[in-house]
């Protein structure tokens, strides 16, 4: 494989030591970047016992997920035209800054406001990964490293809980120290991203449409912010939720008039021109929506329903991960082998949908291991489709759009679950109504709180045994309806996904393209 030396050479050899530790500082900083947006759940209770705030507990860990995803499609166009490696080196120091930031904080308010710094370097760290490996790799390369990149994301998901448990139930440690492990850990990233990742730097010189992107972080923070606090802190109907809704669609609108008229679009959509770009960007959502929502109402039917502990409804998610980790490991090896990945793309969404389906069939009656099937068929159907996925949009775009497409398709899947949440949990609190009013007289309904029902099992388990069984058959129902609304959106998902038309995979990466080019020119 030949690489660029440095920022000026092209040509250079990158051997096999080097390609190997560069991949490993992407793999730290996609386990930076994941595990930092959930390692701190487990501490909130002590974390609030320190600093106090509880008001703003949720903001804690909301703050890093809106801010690490609105700026994921923006650091992939920045790194389009500024290169790279000073994008990368960016969000790690921003990355590295904040979270010693966050381990000094002396207010919740302060915490808050450093995490959403933090996101904004996770969210780089994030996105950039996956770009930086369409740099140094062929598409059909990719598919090798492409299944540990998704595993590595899906199990951080599992291990963030666990570790901030375990840093804040040592007696030498304490909270601040979820933080301040990162820094060791970044800084072998920053190492060795640093020191052997010399790519070539872009020569168009374009501005960055920063009108664009206020208007991007505006409409997708708003409605990233209302998804993520709706049903917990308020209700999805009240008027702080809704106006963010509001606001988050009129200046998403704002943002596509934007891109219609700026010179150097943030999300260019000529790019929706391409078929394969436009199949993958609905094929994201949809799924997002579908498949990646609907499991965050697991936990609360596990809770509820089966009278499983959090830690063992967690635990129950496990399987999902797991799934997720060895099907996206046996994609992305077929991919390599056969340079194909039409089938893989197809055949993902099926599983899925019959994973939702099983998962709609789940009633009160259900037993928690009765969940573990089915999620593992949807964790299987995901694997399946998300490594073929984006390296089949990497592969149908050019090396100047490879950084706006690849952090795109991330943005789109995002984006979908987020608006899957949303709808859900509006169709959710509806049922829950619904049922409720059947069950109950209708002034024990008027005592009960929606929001804090869905949002603390616990507040159920400590209702009298009168009003107990029928909010948990009501609660079973209301879910059930969910998995069933997801049903129609599987099929979609599927139809979606038999679109994708195969296109051959490049055997040579941009950095050979480059260094070929410029050896012609010698």
């Amino acid at each position: 494989m030949t690489a660029v030396a440095d920022e000026s050479e092209a040509g250079v050899a990158l051997s096999q030591r080097e390609l190997k530790l560069i991949i490993i500082g992407l793999l730290l900083a996609i386990f930076l970047s994941a595990v930092d947006g959930t390692i701190v759940s487990t501490a909130l209770p002590t974390i609030v016992g320190d600093l106090g705030g509880l008001d703003q507990l949720t903001w804690v860990v909301t703050s890093y997920f809106v801010t690490s995803t609105v700026v994921a499609l923006l650091f992939g166009k920045v790194s389009d035209i500024y290169g790279r490696r000073p994008v990368f080196m960016l969000s790690i120091g921003l990355f590295l800054i904040a979270s010693a930031l966050a381990g000094l904080s002396q207010s919740m308010g302060q915490l808050v406001a450093f995490r959403a710094l933090q996101g904004v370097g996770g969210g780089g760290l994030q996105a950039l990964a996956f770009i930086i490996l369409g740099d140094i790799l062929s598409p059909r390369e990719r598919g090798r490293y492409m299944g540990a990149f998704t595993g590595t994301f899906a199990l951080s998901g599992l291990v963030g809980p666990l570790l901030g448990g375990l840093i804040v139930d040592a007696d030498s440690l304490g909270w601040r120290w979820i933080f301040y492990l990162n820094l060791p850990v970044g800084l072998i990233t920053l190492l060795f991203i640093g020191r052997y990742l010399k790519l070539p730097k872009p020569t168009a010189s374009v501005r960055v449409d920063w009108q664009g992107a206020l208007y991007l972080s505006i409409g997708a923070g708003g409605l990233l912010v209302a998804a993520s606090i709706a049903g917990d802190d308020l209700a999805w109907t009240s008027p702080l939720i809704v106006g963010l809704f509001v606001v988050g669609l009129f200046f998403s609108g704002l943002f596509i008039w934007q891109e219609l008229r700026a010179d150097e679009p943030i999300l260019p959509l000529r790019l929706f021109k391409n078929d394969i770009f436009r199949v993958g960007a609905a094929l994201a959502f949809v799924s997002g929506a579908a498949v990646m929502s609907s499991n965050i109402f697991l936990p609360l039917f596990l809770q509820v329903v089966t009278g499983a502990s959090a830690t063992v409804s967690g635990l129950l998610l496990a399987p999902m991960m797991l799934g997720l980790t060895a099907a996206s490991i046996v994609a992305g090896k077929r991919l390599t082998s056969t340079g194909h990945y039409r089938t893989l793309v197809r055949v993902g969404p099926f599983v899925s949908l019959v994973g939702i389906i099983g998962l709609a069939n789940l009633s009160s009656g259900s037993e928690a291991w009765m969940a573990a099937p089915w999620v593992i068929l949807n964790g299987i159907g995901l694997g399946l489709m998300m490594p073929p996925l984006s390296i089949a949009i990497q592969n149908a775009v050019s090396y100047q759009d490879l950084g706006v497409a690849t952090s795109a398709n991330t943005f789109f899947r995002t984006l979908g679950m987020t608006t899957g949440v949303a709808a859900f949990g509006a169709i959710m609190a509806a049922r829950l109504r619904s049922e409720l009013a059947d069950r109950l007289p209708e002034d024990q309904v008027a005592d009960l709180d929606i929001a804090e029902l869905t949002g603390s099992p616990e507040t159920i388990r400590e209702l009298p045994l009168v009003l107990q069984t029928p909010v948990i058959e009501s609660v079973a129902e209301s879910i059930n309806l969910v998995y069933l609304s997801a049903v129609p959106l599987a099929v979609i998902m599927v139809v979606i996904a038999w679109l994708m038309r195969e296109v051959p995979l490049r055997e040579s990466s941009p950095l050979e393209e480059a260094a070929a080019a410029e050896a012609e020119e010698c």
